[in-house]
């Protein structure tokens, strides 16, 4: 998407909130995230669905049982993958304060291979790669994947992947630019 590309749907206006607009607006600002923008301000013109979401996201992005820093590889994967400008924005800050290495997120942003700093980073983005083209995960990559992860980090990499391809859907069906200051990267 380019800066010239003209968005298709607006937040809705904060004056014009319903009652459940409103409360769902100020269950996600008052929460980890504290502010409402890009898909989740989107969301906002089905309530239902930012609420949802929004939950759903808590868990993927703050309580998941994936380090911080291989939640943010997965999540980068994904932007990358549907060039989610403002995706790629509001995470590559996060990834590079939870520790991915400058040389694995520009890697990632050009389609090298990145120089993983431990088996870990390699699974989850090759899972990640793996879903993306293949829709599938090949029997030894799965397996591969529960020795290093364990099951439980497996499962949530995969509803990581999920609900991040759902935000980048959102951001590109409506076309939402990157925040404001950030030049698009992904080309």
């Amino acid at each position: 998407m380019t800066r010239d590309t003209i968005q298709r749907l607006e937040a809705p206006d904060p004056a014009s909130y319903s009652p459940r607009q409103r409360e769902i607006h100020d269950a996600i600002a008052s929460g980890p995230r504290g502010n409402v923008r890009g898909p989740l301000a989107i969301w906002l013109h089905r309530p239902e669905l930012a609420a949802r979401a929004q939950e759903l996201g808590r868990y993927c992005r703050y309580d998941s049982s994936l380090p911080p820093r291989l939640s943010e590889l997965a999540i980068l994967t994904m932007a990358r993958h549907w060039s989610a400008e403002y995706e790629w924005a509001a995470h590559k800050p996060e990834a590079l304060k939870a520790g991915l290495s400058p040389e694995v997120v520009e890697a990632i942003r050009t389609h090298a291979l990145p120089p993983y700093a431990d088996e870990a980073e390699r699974i989850v983005h090759a899972v990640a790669r793996s879903v993306l083209e293949t829709r599938q995960v090949p029997d030894a990559l799965y397996a591969e994947a529960v020795a290093v992860l364990g099951q439980g980090q497996v499962v949530d990499l995969v509803g990581v992947l999920g609900y991040y391809s759902l935000i980048s859907i959102t951001l590109n069906v409506f076309r939402v630019p990157p925040p404001e200051g950030h030049a698009p990267e992904l080309g």
